[in-house]
């Protein structure tokens, strides 16, 4: 059988659908790294907060707070990952033993296909997670580096180089973060092609409340009010001011 006679086996509708998955992946993390400035998104509003961190933090003693903070992060982008391991060997462990999922799926979508066409909704599935897996990794890996930044960060900001440093721990950690939000989306995306084995409506369907929730968590979710009621002050104080402030409260 030829790749041609292979690709027949699906019909329009879902070849439409799965790049309408795709298409809606793509776009809505474009939209949301994106983000006009009088408009921003969850992510963005956060990436500001992460500067305002490192700024608090160059006079932060003793910094056990922004350490442990760092650790949870990790932590919970290597949790994602081996679940994502995890998820990955299933699907692969279904690959070349779709009998008993052909069954199920077809007597909810009233339809029966080949086996090659339930290896390739699996693969879609695989593929997403895949992605995912490997940018877990990475955020992982990022703020492991973000770690070793924040403890180059001079303890005073009478050292010039303070706030410099302290806004590369910052990047990185949006950095890392953005990695991690990538891996979330994807890993949304991926549970959404689940719904393929249902049919190409199903998909259709997934895929659209999939892009719903996540324009919604991020432009119009109660956590993006709150963030903007007080917004992060991401300008490091100047040495003057600071002495200033430190006489003042001398005198009192």
């Amino acid at each position: 059988m030829t790749l041609l006679d292979r690709i027949t086996l699906f019909s329009p509708a879902d070849l439409a659908a799965c790049v309408f998955l795709i298409l809606c992946w793509l776009g809505i993390g474009w939209r949301i790294e994106n983000a006009k400035a009088e408009y921003p998104s969850v992510s963005g509003l956060m990436a500001e907060f992460r500067h305002a961190w490192m700024i608090q933090m160059v006079q932060r003693e003793p910094r056990i707070f922004d350490a442990q903070l760092i650790s949870n992060l990790r932590q919970g982008s290597a949790f994602f990952a081996s679940a994502s391991m995890i998820a990955i060997g299933g699907g692969l462990a279904l690959i070349g033993n779709t009998d008993q999922l052909a069954g199920v799926a077809q007597d909810l979508s009233l339809e029966s296909a080949p086996a090659f066409v339930w290896d390739v909704k699996i693969l879609m599935v695989l593929l997403l997670l895949s992605n995912a897996f490997l940018k877990y990794v990475w955020a992982h890996r990022l703020f492991g580096y973000c770690f070793v930044l924040m403890a180059a960060v001079p303890n005073t900001d009478a050292d010039a180089q303070a706030y410099p440093r302290a806004s590369q721990a910052a990047d990185l950690s949006i950095t890392a973060a953005r990695s991690f939000n990538r891996a979330m989306r994807s890993t949304y995306f991926a549970l959404a092609a689940v719904a393929w084995l249902i049919g190409s409506w199903a998909l259709i369907a997934a895929t659209l409340v999939t892009f719903a929730v996540l324009y919604r968590r991020e432009f119009a979710s109660q956590s993006r009010s709150i963030l903007q009621r007080v917004p992060a002050n991401t300008t490091p104080p100047t040495p003057d001011a600071t002495a200033g402030a430190d006489r003042g409260n001398t005198q009192m």
